[in-house]
């Protein structure tokens, strides 16, 4: 490799190590969780499953209690997406613990 190559690389990690501390600085971070991580990244998806769930459940709520200006078809499409999200959800774990066990029966 070249020294011009080397370099161009080496400041291209720089600029995402700038970047990644940035992100980590400024957004909601679990503490010991790092950002970009295969856990932090998990977690992020745990929460975002999460606040879909809730914003159909407080919708619903809020239809149920017949406040003005929440129409059924809006109830609907929050349900159904926190439906998705939520065997998405299942479906990642399913795979991952598959894998997991096949990675486990691996003999060395």
């Amino acid at each position: 490799m070249s020294s011009p190559v080397i370099q161009s690389a080496l400041q291209q990690m720089q600029t995402l190590a700038t970047q990644a501390a940035g992100a980590q600085a400024s957004g909601p971070q679990a503490a010991g969780v790092v950002s970009g991580s295969f856990a932090g990244e998990l977690q992020a998806a745990i929460h975002r499953v999460n606040q879909l769930q809730q914003t159909a459940s407080a919708r619903s709520d809020a239809f149920q209690a017949g406040e003005p200006g929440v129409a059924l078809n809006d109830v609907m499409v929050d349900m159904q997406k926190a439906s998705v999200a939520f065997q998405m959800g299942v479906q990642v774990r399913n795979r991952l613990v598959s894998a997991y066990k096949e990675v486990m029966s691996m003999q060395v």
